[in-house]
C-alpha cells in the first residue's frame, strides 16, 4: 500500500499530453494596446529621422521648407494610423464602445478645462488681465483711469465667482473701516492703493441696489447754488460731487485717504483737513476766523470710530453761517435726537433733516458760534462715537 492510500479511495492519473506540441507556449493574441503601442513606436522612429535630418538641410539652406513639409507628412500619417487603429476598434468592439470612448475622453478633458478656469490662481491672473477698463469716462483723471474689475471675457461662472469675489472684499473693507481709527485705515491705504481702489469698486456695484444716491441728491440740490461757491467734500471717494459739480461752476475740494492727483486731495479728515481755518481761543462764543468754505459734504463719509473729529474739523473750516449735509444710512443711528445733541455740542444747529428715504437719513446744519473747549471736554466729546454704528454685515 503507498504512503498517502487510503482504502475505498481512488485518484485517476491525469494523462501527460505527448507529441511536438508539450513544450510549446500558447500565444496571446495581439490586443488593442499593443497595436497602439506599435504605432506611437513608428511614430516616434519617424519624428526621429525627421529630427536628424534637420542640421544637415538647414546648412543646404532648404532645411526649414523640407522639415515643414516632413512635418506635414509626419501628422497625415499620424492621422492615417489613430483612424486605423479606431477603425480595428470599431471591427472588434462595435461602434458603441468607440464612441463611450471618445465621449469620457471628451468629458475628461472639459472637467480639467473647467478646473483650471475656475483655480483660485487661474481666476486671479484673469481678472488682472481683464483688469483694464476705466472706471468713469471723464477725461485727465488718474483715478478715472485707475484699472477696474471688468467681466469683459469672463465666462459665466467666472463672472459669478468675480462678483462673489468682489462682494466679499468690499464688506471686509468696509467694515474694518468702520471699526477702526481712521489712522489705521489712512496707512492701509498707503501701504496698498489697491485696497481703496476694490472697495470702491464695491461701492459702485452697491450703489445700483439703492432707490437714490445720496450724491446724486447732493448733485441736483447744490446746482442752484451761487457759482462762487466753495465746498468741501470730506471723504469723497471717487470725487463724483466735485465732476458734477465742477461744470456749473462750483468749487469743489475734494478729500479722502487716497488722492487720484486731479481731484482728490489726500488726507485723514478725521485728523486733519488741509484747509485754513481756526477754532478760536476766546471764552466768549465766536465763529472762528481765516475760514474760506461756503458748504460741507459728508456723503456717508463718517466711518472710523473716531468720526466726531471730522466734525470738528468741519465746524473749523466753515464760515460763518456756513453749511454741514450729512447723509448716513438709517441703521446706523441708535438715536437720532443724541446724535443731533451731539452735533449741537460741537457748534452745529439743525436747520432740515429728511427720513424719506427708506435707506438714509439726510441731515443739514448750519455753523454756530461756541465757546472754546478745554481738553478734557474734547476727549469727553470725541468718545462719543458710538453713537453710529459701524455698518455689519452677516458671514455668508
Amino acid at each position: 500500500m503507498a504512503l498517502f492510500q487510503v482504502p475505498g479511495w481512488s485518484v485517476p492519473a491525469i494523462p501527460l499530453r505527448d507529441g511536438p506540441h508539450q513544450s510549446k507556449k500558447r500565444k496571446r493574441p495581439a490586443g488593442d494596446n499593443d497595436k497602439l503601442e506599435t504605432a506611437e513606436v513608428n511614430l516616434e522612429k519617424l519624428m526621429s529621422k525627421l529630427t536628424s535630418i534637420q542640421p544637415e538641410e538647414s546648412r543646404n539652406g532648404s532645411g526649414h521648407s523640407k522639415l515643414l513639409q516632413g512635418k506635414s507628412d509626419a501628422k497625415k500619417r499620424r492621422k492615417k494610423s489613430r483612424v486605423s487603429v479606431e477603425r480595428q476598434e470599431e471591427q472588434k468592439h462595435g461602434p458603441s464602445t468607440l464612441n463611450s470612448n471618445m465621449q469620457r475622453n471628451s468629458l475628461s478633458e472639459k472637467l480639467v478645462s473647467l478646473k483650471n478656469e475656475t483655480s483660485p490662481k487661474s481666476m486671479k491672473k484673469e481678472i488682472t488681465r481683464h483688469n483694464a477698463s476705466s472706471l468713469s469716462s471723464k477725461p485727465g483723471s488718474t483715478l478715472t483711469r485707475r484699472q477696474s474689475t471688468s467681466n469683459a471675457g469672463l465666462t459665466a461662472l467666472q463672472k459669478g465667482m468675480k462678483e462673489k469675489l468682489d462682494g466679499a472684499r468690499f464688506r471686509l473693507i468696509n467694515e474694518n473701516l468702520y471699526k477702526s481709527n481712521s489712522r489705521t485705515a489712512h496707512q492701509m491705504m498707503r501701504d496698498d492703493p489697491h485696497v481703496f481702489e476694490e472697495y470702491h469698486t464695491g461701492f459702485r456695484h452697491q450703489v445700483i441696489s439703492w432707490p437714490t444716491n445720496p450724491v446724486e441728491h447732493y448733485i441736483s440740490a447744490f446746482s442752484s447754488y451761487p457759482k462762487n461757491t466753495v465746498m468741501a467734500d470730506l471723504g469723497c471717494g471717487d470725487a463724483a460731487l466735485a465732476k458734477g459739480l465742477l461744470p456749473k461752476g462750483i468749487s469743489v475740494i475734494s478729500f479722502d485717504l487716497v488722492s487720484d492727483n486731479v481731484y482728490v486731495v489726500e488726507a485723514d479728515t478725521c485728523d486733519k483737513v488741509p484747509l485754513p481755518g481756526s477754532e478760536g481761543f476766546e471764552k466768549e462764543k465766536s465763529m472762528g476766523e481765516g475760514q474760506v468754505v461756503d458748504v460741507v459734504v459728508c456723503a456717508l463719509s463718517l466711518m472710523g470710530v473716531n468720526w466726531v473729529n471730522c466734525i470738528r474739523e468741519a465746524w473749523r473750516i466753515l464760515k460763518a453761517g456756513g453749511e454741514l449735509h450729512i447723509a448716513e444710512v438709517t441703521s446706523r443711528f441708535t438715536d437720532i435726537e443724541q446724535f443731533q445733541q451731539l452735533l449741537s455740542s460741537l457748534g452745529f444747529r439743525l436747520t432740515a433733516k429728511d427720513e424719506s428715504n427708506t435707506h438714509f437719513i439726510l441731515l443739514k446744519f448750519t455753523k454756530d458760534a461756541r465757546t472754546s473747549k478745554t481738553e478734557n471736554e474734547w476727549v469727553k466729546l470725541m468718545s462719543k462715537g458710538s453713537i453710529l454704528k459701524p455698518c455689519e454685515y452677516k458671514r455668508r
